[in-house]
């Protein structure tokens, strides 16, 4: 019928269904930027439009509920070319990051700005009530506030946003406004959903509903039937390879234990078939179509139940080796069940699938005996961490289409030359016939370092020439996605009575799920990023990851990192107390410093022997007594209401700057015809601000305007190899990758400007704006580049660079945090915290406060509230934002503060280190131990929920 509306002040009549969702119908007309993050629960806020002025959700709407009415989406705001106040100070501020849902906030704030000229912090609160928020955190969405109100009365009015570092250099260490974020804050076409072309098939994926199973039968042929069925894919026509879906650096360290669809079916929401048809409807009625008879198996969701003698085996599999093949393998694979998937290793990692076991690793320095049995104390406690999911505002998506006889494959990904690399060897095609390009990325955290859909997409398209879209739902990312592995960490510390540490043993026994993706190098994380902590000639660990059918795990920012630092600071706080001792006096005593080595990094590398490295630069010192000021440390508190407890914890934490010897980043510019430049990089910004400082350090080396690098990365047929977004090695190895491209291209620059002023190249230097000086003569880069590329000229001027090391660059941080523990209800509220990092130079100071922002709220919320619940036959109870209860922007500490903890780095680009994945390591421990403080119990066990807490406290 014909629909008559009003949208962004313009009159419409267009022909719709009045019983379609209102998103989906916007979305047909062009506006983009109302996206849909909740399968349409309107809990998330992505889909926020005015309707007839007031903040509405269009996921909750029908088209036909609108029919004379007056619809805003967030494109009026920009709809003269322009910013709008609101977005414009968003951009300043630097809360434009993954930015799936900027646009809805736009439109929150301005409409709240212009009910309200005068919010207060309680108005933003209640106003952004309803907006989820995954990459920063909230806090510096009260600046946005406070930005616009002065802009209202002085639109000139400028502040600074963040403070500011290296009064030597013009660009590094200053805020600047995201290369990419106008785009982003618009919703101007930027992500995977805004490319798919009219024409795509639907890909939709019929999963299995038992935890573990084997399928008898399965038949398709009614289901190919429908009309609008383009092919269905089951175990029976798939690729017969096996693969990891882990984008690692290549042999991985991880088992290839999956086939793109099994027989064996090893979680619920497993893959059963993937029907893909002309609409999604089709699609969703050819599966209720397929007939399958399953042999259910008995499911095992524990690291006990795995471990335990006569348990099922999950992958019972013949057991191969690329290299390194142990001795007893014909005797291990007596055991092989016929017919099963095998499980191959490219190298090493001491799995034994036959056992439950994906990995396993052990190692230590010095003699642990030795060193416990000349303690005077020691203890020994355990800590458990429960799965949680890392919920980016944006589903896993991809789409797929044929280009001739190549592959292009849009993605949202954090690994595009990875998922090249799996994607052309599942299909026997090579490389250079696949074509990957990284669309802006609304949040990843880790999960989209795994190849979860891509590979099946890419095998429709290249099997029937149809473009194809296939997009997680909001269940399927709990069930069929990339979570954080439960693990139970045991500790065992001994110390002299002065508090020196003896000896420190730590077990780690984590929990991979149904595929061992991560599965050595998340638990070796635990340790590697939580053991160098500390200073001690004696330390030990074991590793362990064990198979189970709970939904699949992987990466999540940290990357096992939170889960050994919980236990590790806990467990000395626990120390503290047998020792009678101030937690801080000891963490102070026995912490790591500037120039230290760390032998203990020797044996902790990812699947290869480590090397120790030296520590170049550390901010402990200044970020431990900064916090121990602002939390007022030592000083007890109390509450006016006897049931309200005080209590105070922090804790130190460390993460690397990507992966010395593994990681490799390459870079390539050009000059253009107008003395501009064109930066190709193979990093893979995921919101972070990458490109963004690509170009600042690239401008700063060269003496030209950020606006005069443009950056171009993510699509693997135009920019150079990197191994891609994880690890923390954006800043430091794509980083130093522009830096060394731009010293490349500045010794081309002063060569070919010595040449047209006609003096050595000794005499020239850069200098700003854009020019070479020599003495008293100069010559501007648009002269030499309309030199070098005239028909006499040397031709245009190139650069490539390529970046790897051996060296490490630490980044470190101090949690502080203070709570009130209310004794009757088991309530934990959190008055105060103070986020102190040292990420070296802050190369974008608001990116990095944001990334720090966001990193703790998401340690907060694993720490105190998320968890998926399982049921007793492996279903998730919770697979949705309303019931597993992401942090809100109620939810933020009272006072929440972000403070930038400067050091300078001799390895980073300026003095760069990482930012954003060690801000989600210090809540854990801070939180435990300042629950202890206030009400004497020790919560060892991921959430700290109202429950445990009242049963530690014998009140339950």
């Amino acid at each position: 019928m014909k629909i008559s509306c009003t949208i962004n002040r313009v009159p419409r009549e267009v022909y719709g269904d009045p019983t379609q969702k209102l998103q989906s119908f916007l979305k047909r007309l062009g506006f983009l930027s109302v996206r849909n993050s909740d399968d349409g629960a309107g809990y998330a806020g992505s889909d926020t439009i005015l309707l007839d002025g007031k903040i509405a959700y269009a996921n909750l709407l029908l088209v036909g509920q609108i029919i004379g009415h007056e619809i805003i989406t967030p494109e009026y705001l920009s709809a003269g070319g322009r910013l709008s106040l609101v977005q414009q100070c968003m951009l300043d501020v630097g809360v434009v990051q993954s930015a799936y849902n900027s646009p809805a906030t736009a439109l929150i704030l301005t409409e709240l700005l212009e009910r309200n000229p005068q919010p207060t912090r309680e108005d933003v609160v209640d106003a952004l009530g309803g907006l989820l928020n995954r990459a920063m955190g909230y806090q510096q969405f009260f600046q946005v506030v406070e930005l616009a109100k002065e802009r209202m009365k002085d639109p000139s009015f400028v502040t600074q946003v963040a403070p500011e570092f290296r009064d030597d250099l013009r660009l590094v260490g200053k805020s600047q406004p995201k290369v990419d974020g106008v785009k982003l804050v618009a919703g101007h076409r930027a992500f995977v959903e805004d490319m798919v072309e009219p024409g795509a098939c639907v890909l939709k994926m019929l999963r299995s509903p038992h935890a573990h199973a084997v399928i008898t039968k399965i038949d398709t042929a009614q289901a190919e039937k429908v009309p609008g069925v383009v092919t269905i894919i089951t175990h029976k026509n798939c690729p017969d390879k096996m693969y990891t879906s882990a984008g690692q650096g290549f042999p991985e360290p991880s088992p290839y234990d999956k086939r793109m669809f099994s027989k064996k079916l090893y979680h619920v929401g497993d893959r059963v078939a993937a029907v893909v048809a002309e609409t999604e409807e089709i699609a969703l009625r050819a599966i209720e179509k397929i007939d399958v008879t399953y042999e259910v198996l008995k499911p095992i969701f524990t690291v006990d139940e795995a471990k335990a003698p006569n348990a099922p085996i999950i992958h019972g599999g013949p057991i191969e080796y690329v290299v390194g093949a142990p001795d007893n393998l014909k005797e291990l694979n007596k055991k092989a069940q016929k017919g099963e998937d095998p499980t191959i290793f490219q190298f090493p990692i001491h799995g034994n699938p036959h056992k439950n076991i994906a990995a396993s690793v052990t190692g230590g320095i010095g003699d642990i005996k030795k060193g416990l049995k000349e303690a005077d104390v020691v203890i020994e406690r355990t800590y458990e961490t429960s799965q949680v999911q890392c919920t980016p505002m944006e589903p896993h998506i991809v789409y797929t289409k044929m280009d001739g006889d190549r592959l292009v494959i849009h993605a949202a990904t954090q690994v595009p030359y990875h998922l090249r690399r799996i994607v052309s060897t599942l299909l026997d095609l090579p490389e250079n016939r696949v074509r990957v390009i990284k669309e802006r990325v609304g949040g990843g955290y880790g999960s989209k370092q795994d190849i979860l859909l891509e590979e099946v997409a890419a095998y429709a398209t290249y099997t029937t020439g149809r473009p194809v879209l296939f997009r997680y739902t909001r269940e399927e990312e709990f069930i069929a996605c990339s979570t954080r592995k439960p693990m139970r960490v045991t500790v065992k510390i001994g110390s002299k009575q002065d508090g020196t540490l003896t000896g420190v043993y730590m077990n780690v026994e984590a929990n991979t799920g149904p595929f061992g993706n991560h599965a050595l190098t998340v638990p070796m994380n635990a340790c590697s990023k939580s053991l160098p902590l500390v200073l001690c000639d004696n330390f030990k660990f074991d590793v362990t990851t064990y198979y189970s059918n709970i939904p699949p795990t992987g990466a999540y920012q940290g990357y096992g990192a939170p889960k050994g630092s919980y236990a590790l600071m806990t467990g000395l706080a626990e120390l503290a107390e047998e020792l009678k001792m101030d937690y801080y006096d000891l963490i102070d005593k026995n912490r790591v410093r500037e120039g230290v080595m760390l032998e203990i990094l020797r044996c902790l590398g990812e699947g290869r022997e480590g090397t120790p490295a030296l520590v170049k630069s550390c901010g402990l010192d200044a970020a431990m007594k900064q916090g121990a000021e602002m939390v007022k440390w030592g000083k007890s508190e109390t509450s006016d209401n006897p049931d309200i407890a005080i209590g105070k914890g922090f804790a130190i934490i460390q993460q690397g700057s990507g992966l010395p010897g593994l990681d490799h980043s390459c870079a390539s510019m050009k000059m253009a015809a107008d003395g501009t430049f064109i930066l190709h990089s193979g990093g893979s910004d995921l919101g972070t601000g990458l490109d963004t400082l690509c170009a600042k350090v690239a401008a700063e080396v060269l003496k030209t305007d950020i606006s005069d690098v443009h950056v171009y990365s993510g699509d693997t047929d135009v920019v150079p190899f990197d191994t891609g977004a994880y690890a923390s090695s954006g800043t430091y190895f794509s980083g130093n990758a522009a830096v060394k491209v731009a010293e490349k291209m500045k010794d081309e620059v002063l060569q070919a400007g010595a040449a047209l002023l006609g003096v050595a190249v000794e005499e020239c230097e850069l200098v700003y704006p854009s020019k070479v000086v020599a003495g008293e003569q100069e010559v501007s880069f648009t002269d030499i580049a309309r030199d070098t590329q005239a028909g006499l000229g040397r031709g245009q001027l190139f650069a490539n660079a390529s970046y790897t090391t051996e060296d490490a660059a630490f980044p470190y941080g101090a949690h502080f945090c203070k709570v009130a523990v209310d004794k009757r209800s088991g309530d934990v509220k959190i008055l105060q915290y103070f986020a102190l990092q040292d990420c070296g130079t802050p190369i974008n100071p608001d990116l990095s406060l944001g990334q720090i922002y966001g990193g703790v709220l998401k340690s907060i919320g694993h720490s105190m509230y998320e968890e998926m619940i399982l049921d007793k036959d492996g279903t998730c109870l919770n697979a949705n934002f309303a019931d597993y209860l992401v942090p809100t922007i109620g939810e933020i500490p009272e006072d929440f503060r972000a403070e930038l903890i400067f050091t300078e780095d001799p390895f980073g680009p300026f003095g760069g280190k990482s930012i954003s994945e060690i801000a989600t390591n210090g809540a854990a421990p801070a939180l435990a131990i300042a629950i202890h403080d206030a009400v004497g119990v020790w919560i060892r066990s991921w959430p700290f929920n109202q429950e445990k807490i009242l049963k530690a406290l014998d009140k339950i």
